[in-house]
């Protein structure tokens, strides 16, 4: 331990997420007692202002120089708490977190072995904090340029906002048109206006901003460097271009679910089963309001109207023309929160995930079926409907009012009868079997991750969720970053949504990337690898596993050497290096080996080694 510890520890209720299971003064009582703590206290919110100013005000009065604070997972608060200690002039990495809401409160009952636990790992936390050495952060310059992956609205509505910030964004689609999904849409909901009017604002200012690049057919075949010094290559007409910059926003959009795959409903067999993404092109392709709908099957593949086309003229003998139908079914959630379906391809273990548009979808097409067909029945199956949105309820009854047949109900295949197709269903309300004859079945596809979601993931060295969708770094704290510091998500790539919430997503993500921009210098987490050269033998097994590409072998030292700005002190390096030659900031042997003491019972460290190297 060290000598000059000073520690304040600081035990958090969290309201009653912890206090109602840990008995809190108990454990800010043996906290007090540990070597080298000076004070203990315990508040109701520590990350509150208030706990805060208290951790602040105990620095200044009892010359505090190490902090460990006992409340939720570090990934939420720590970046706040180390702000805190930085404001009353002691280094930020001089604290220490311990988890006892995650690892305590929310998964053990009340008692005293979830008290014991959380002093535990309280005494741990001080075991530790007492070896850590104050690190300095380290500045880097940042090109004030952005890069966005995708041309959807997402894409479009950030390249924008950048632009109109005064930075300069390229903006690359593999496409030939840029507009994405949106661009196919008739009407949006919950106003039914035109989607085409909205897209082709955005397009127009895009195409007209003297800051934005637009480069169509563009595929990224690498991206290398650190965030505000990315190098994103490119290939177009198989010529390549490096692109540098500071930021970079992924916004590559979705694929709808290929019904296909639900072999049951008939979608690729009977011409009257289509899907709601071929349903809007037909009403989005209509010059007269009193023509015919030709609905093509197939063409909801794809986001340009070139493969639509192409969709067209090999499908021709799929489609089906509407002129006075006597009854339509929408069919609901297909391709979502179905446990059944497999991945397809796109790295998502199933389709369990609501998709969030396809209820209120299904309601405009079939309000617009009642404008255009007033005398059809026209019947939705659904599991539940899902009208969570600003006007959306009010929609959702609109269609109820305008004789729109809602059925609880789950079907279960459809079948050729005559010239139109017959829905066999379970009525899950009444528990009974239904039939519905139908002149055409609609079925609300859900959202899916792109096929190539994987290799941007492997490009960009970003995690994904397990429904393939490119995670955030935290739900509610950092929902438009990413854990690789200088790339940014936005619209349905992270997540289905509909268009709001995709333009709302992509302005944050353009307003988080401008934060660097501005600065011009970011600020690299000091908490690193780092080689003992002495120890290293340069076999580069760490550069093999290390996902950042943080580590080279030195050419005339023949030793590893860490990018310190590039890694993110995950640790990967350390547990693989075979001669134990890497260890990571915050992370060292002899303060595992203290909190491994403290946690054990064991006398020392020395002790816990002797136990490790036993092993």
């Amino acid at each position: 331990m060290t000598n000059a510890a000073r520690v304040g520890v600081y035990i958090c209720h969290c309201g009653i997420n912890i206090a109602a299971t840990v008995d809190v003064p108990a454990v800010t009582e043996y906290a007090a007692r540990l070597p080298g703590v000076v004070v203990a206290r315990n508040y109701a919110y520590m990350c509150s202002d208030p706990g805060q100013a208290m951790i602040q005000k105990d620095i200044a009065e009892h010359n505090l120089n190490r902090i460990v604070v006992a409340s939720c997972s570090p990934r939420m608060h720590e970046p706040t708490f180390r702000a805190a200690i930085a404001e009353a002039g002691l280094n930020p990495y001089c604290l220490e977190m311990a988890n006892i809401r995650e690892q305590c409160s929310w998964v053990h009952p009340v008692g005293y072995p979830t008290t014991w636990k959380s002093m535990q790992l309280v005494e741990a936390a001080v075991a530790k904090v007492t070896r850590l050495e104050p690190l300095q952060t380290r500045q880097v310059s940042i090109t004030p340029t952005a890069v966005i992956l995708g041309g959807g609205i997402a894409g479009m509505q950030a390249a924008l906002d950048l632009a109109d910030a005064g930075f300069h964004a390229t903006l690359v689609e593999r496409e030939s048109n840029l507009g994405g999904h949106a661009a196919r849409f008739y009407r949006t909901f919950p106003t039914q206006e035109l989607a085409g009017v909205l897209v082709q604002d955005l397009l127009e200012r895009v195409n007209q901003h003297p800051r934005i690049r637009v480069m169509i057919e563009t595929e990224v075949t690498d991206v290398s460097g650190y965030v505000g010094n990315f190098r994103v290559k490119v290939r177009r007409n198989e010529e390549f271009t490096e692109i540098p910059a500071g930021a970079i926003i992924v916004a590559t959009g979705f694929e709808t679910f290929d019904p296909h795959l639900k072999p049951e409903l008939g979608y690729g067999r009977y011409p009257q089963v289509v899907t709601t993404m071929d349903f809007e092109h037909a009403f989005a392709g209509r010059e007269d309001s009193k023509q015919p709908l030709v609905v093509h099957e197939g063409s909801q593949q794809g986001g340009n109207a070139s493969l639509a086309e192409a969709n067209d003229t090999r499908m021709d003998h799929q489609r089906i023309q509407i002129e006075n139908p006597k009854s339509i079914v929408f069919i609901q959630c297909v391709g979502s929160r179905d446990q059944s379906v497999g991945c397809g391809g796109n790295g998502s273990s199933a389709h369990s995930y609501c998709s969030r548009v396809c209820c209120m979808v299904t309601a405009k097409q079939a309000r617009l079926v009642r404008e255009t067909f007033p005398d059809a029945r026209v019947t939705v199956f659904y599991m539940d409907v899902r009208a969570f949105g600003k006007g959306f309820e009010e929609f959702y009854d609109q269609a109820r009012q305008d004789g729109i047949l809602y059925r609880r109900g789950n079907p279960s295949e459809i079948i050729k009868r005559g010239n139109s197709v017959l829905v066999r269903a379970e009525d899950t309300l009444l528990g009974e079997p239904v039939e519905v004859e139908a002149d055409l079945v609609v079925l609300a596809v859900g959202m899916r991750p792109r096929p190539d979601s994987e290799a941007v993931a492997q490009l960009l060295k970003l995690s994904r969720s397990s429904d393939g969708f490119f995670m955030e770094a935290h739900p509610k704290l950092r929902p438009v970053d990413t854990s690789m510091a200088g790339v940014f998500l936005a619209g349905c790539c992270q997540a289905p949504k509909d268009i709001a919430d995709s333009i709302s997503q992509a302005r944050a993500a353009a307003s988080a990337a401008m934060i660097p921009l501005m600065r011009g210098q970011v600020q690299v987490d000091a908490a690193t690898s780092f080689i003992d050269e002495e120890l290293c033998s340069g076999c580069g097994q760490c550069a093999e596993i290390c996902n950042f590409s943080a580590l080279s072998l030195h050419p005339l030292r023949g030793k590893m050497t860490v990018n310190a700005v590039l890694c993110q002190g995950c640790g990967s390096c350390a547990a693989t290096c075979p001669s134990k030659a890497i260890m990571v900031h915050q992370f060292t042997l002899d303060q595992v080996l203290a909190q491994m003491a403290a946690l054990s019972g064991w006398d020392d460290v020395s002790v816990a080694l002797e136990k490790v190297e036993t092993v």
